[in-house]
Parts: structure tokens; sequence; C-alpha cells
């Protein structure tokens, strides 16, 4: 699986990256059919508190792409929550096979 990660607008941590490399190998675990997995995180407002976006999209072979955005006040907290709709998508997605 080819994992690309791109920060808009500001300098991602070590952390951070090992943190979104984890859930991707996570993800990737459970449903192995998953080829490519992008994520693109992007500080909305920096004045506002829920200001970090996290869009993570995958691709699996013979279906749409399946794509997640989450807002909120931590890029790991919505990584998280972007994950979780990921997961619903791919059951929903193995379901239809």
């Amino acid at each position: 699986m080819n994992v690309n990660i791109t920060a808009l607008n500001f300098e991602i941590s070590e952390r951070l990256t090992e943190f979104i490399n984890k859930k991707a190998a996570r993800l990737a675990h459970k449903y192995p059919d998953i080829t490519d997995y992008d994520a693109r995180l992007k500080v909305v407002k920096p004045e506002t508190a829920l200001n970090k976006q996290a869009t993570l999209m995958v691709v699996v072979p013979d279906s749409p792409d399946l794509v997640a955005t989450k807002v909120c006040d931590t890029f790991e907290e919505a990584v998280d929550q972007a994950i979780s709709a990921l997961e619903r998508q791919l059951e929903k997605l193995k379901d239809r096979k």
C-alpha cells in the first residue's frame, strides 16, 4: 500500500507522521484490498478552535475512491474520525461485493 501525507500551509511533525502511518497500516491490515492511502492535512482558520482539517482518501481496485473529511481541535482527532468514516464506507463496499 502506498501512503502519501500532504500538509498544506504548515510543517508536519514526525510524531504526527508516525501516527498517520500507524493508522494507515491498521486500516490496510483490516482491509487488504486498499492500494493507496492519501492524507491531506490543512489548518482551516488559525484564530479559531476546530481548525484542523483531515481529508483521507483510499483507493480500492474496481470501486470508486473513498473519501472522508473531518474538522476537529487536533489533527489526531480529525484523522481518527475520518478513519472511522472510511471504515464504515469500506464495510458497505465489502457487503456489496
